[in-house]
């Protein structure tokens, strides 16, 4: 997401940028913003080599995602018949049984190509009686980990949904083809799993195909809950949910654009927590917010023709999606998906009514959209796990001083953290403005500025390039 305001030169003057920027929208009628002063560091010690720019092994891993792949799953996904959570479990050519075992066994090939670097296997659970469940099912969910190399309690996640539906959500036996909705996005998870597993990581990536969305995101409360009882220590989550429309409803073509859905703050947060935040801010910086602003900046970063719009809300008005299972309980979680939707071809029975064509089939996909939006999702998970693990304990003061004051702790395993950087932005900037790397400090003074007016952060850093989510004061984990 670029600024939306100007950029004062004397700001530019005493701050690192982050990344090469798209020309500002048009600002908004408001009073110009002052110049930031210049920060000051107290003396540290000096830091190992650390890569000013990007990771230049995440070029390659954006440009190696293919269209025709996608194509490929998806149409193989469609060939099911249907997905729905309550259709066949039996067969082996059609219904929501055959499609999830398809996907195993997909990753399963995927493992075996990188030598076995995959562990795959089933997370379920018996769900039901429900108003969408009416008998009990077991909504059954598949899981591929790739194990990281040496912070190995550390996890990010990327998931597509199996499941489908047509315009009776309780009709499981006609044709659902759900070619956009979400045979993308899970097509995504694949194609992500086929590109990283080229690569090894500090942490874990892992790839989840998850079910019965439709039916009340029951399969993103199973492993949520799995992944909780088992003290995972999970980073982040990328949901992708439609990733191939580019022909909106609203009558827009746009094939350069993602939307991603965030939270603003936990809803896990604690009486105290939230007392303490109505006085000293942080109302849109809670961890998926901030999880989000990370996928703003590695499509910035790493993929031309793609920009970031990031909406402040959990999901679309009204509706739900399977990071929110996981952003329940506190986990870092975002809905990565396509800019425009075309109602006309969700959760609709295939017909053709008043010249128009309803239905999720095949070719309402744009594959080459897909494709920008999957590379998306491998960059963004492969810089979090070539990324140190973020700062601990951090802590913001300066009340009634000339300047704002941020102190943190070292992540506990700080072998491969070259450095921080600390970020700041005006308190009504959606986005990190500035930032400055402060070497091996884990203290730093922003002499000159009020920290009344400013938000501050600070992510670690690796030799490669590559940084950890920002870290809001009071926010970390």
């Amino acid at each position: 997401m670029r600024p939306i305001h100007t950029v004062l030169a004397a700001a530019l003057a005493c701050a690192t940028p982050l990344a090469a920027q798209n020309p500002p929208r048009t600002p908004s009628a408001r009073a110009p913003r002052p110049p930031a002063a210049a920060p000051a560091s107290a003396a540290q010690p000096a830091p190992p080599a650390v890569a000013t720019g990007s990771d230049q092994r995440i070029p390659a891993i954006v440009a190696a995602v293919s269209a025709d792949r996608l194509r490929a799953d998806v149409t193989r996904l469609v060939g099911f018949g249907t997905r729905h959570t309550l259709s066949d479990t039996v067969s082996e050519t059609r219904g929501i049984g055959a499609a999830r075992r398809w996907v195993k066994a997909e990753f399963e090939r995927i493992s075996a190509a990188c030598g076995g670097c995959l562990e795959v296997f089933y997370v379920s659970g018996m769900v039901g009686p429900t108003p969408r469940i009416p008998t009990p099912t077991n909504v059954v969910d598949v899981i591929a980990v790739q194990r990281g190399t040496t912070d190995t309690g550390r996890y990010v996640m990327m998931s597509g949904d199996i499941d489908s539906r047509i315009s009776d959500g309780m009709n499981a036996a006609d044709s659902s083809p759900g070619a956009n909705d979400n045979a993308s996005g899970l097509a995504g998870t694949l194609e992500a799993a086929r590109v990283l597993t080229r690569y090894r990581f500090a942490g874990n990536v892992v790839y989840a195909a998850l079910s019965a969305e439709e039916q009340g995101l029951n399969g993103g409360q199973i492993l949520a809950q799995w992944v909780q009882q088992r003290g995972w220590r999970l980073v982040g989550v990328l949901n992708n949910d439609m990733i191939g429309n580019v022909q909106g409803i609203d009558g827009i073509t746009d094939n350069s654009t993602a939307r991603v859905f965030s939270d603003a703050v936990p809803p896990t947060e604690t009486e105290q927590e939230r007392t303490r935040r109505r006085s000293t801010g942080g109302e849109v910086d809670g961890v998926s917010r901030q999880l989000a602003r990370y996928v703003d900046r590695i499509a910035d970063r790493y993929v031309p023709g793609l920009d970031v719009w990031m909406i402040y809300r959990l999901d679309r008005f009204g509706r739900g999606g399977h990071h929110r299972p996981f952003a329940d309980l506190g986990y870092p979680a975002v809905r990565v998906m396509e800019m425009h939707e075309n109602y006309t071809r969700q959760h609709q029975n295939i017909r053709d009514e008043n010249g128009i064509h309803y239905g999720d089939v095949l070719e309402g996909v744009d594959f080459a959209y897909a494709a920008k939006i999957t590379s998306l999702d491998a960059a963004t998970l492969a810089a979090l796990s070539w990324a140190p693990a973020p700062p601990r304990t951090v802590r913001l003061s300066g009340a009634g001083q000339p300047a704002a004051i941020l102190a943190w702790a070292a992540p506990e395993d700080s072998s491969d953290v070259a450095g921080y950087r600390v970020y700041w932005r005006r308190t009504d900037s959606p986005t990190w403005d500035f930032s400055e790397d402060v070497g091996m400090a884990t203290r730093h003074v922003f002499t000159g500025r009020i920290v009344d007016n400013f938000y501050f952060g600070v992510a670690s850093l690796s030799r490669d390039g590559d940084e950890s989510v920002v870290v809001f004061p009071g926010a970390d984990r």
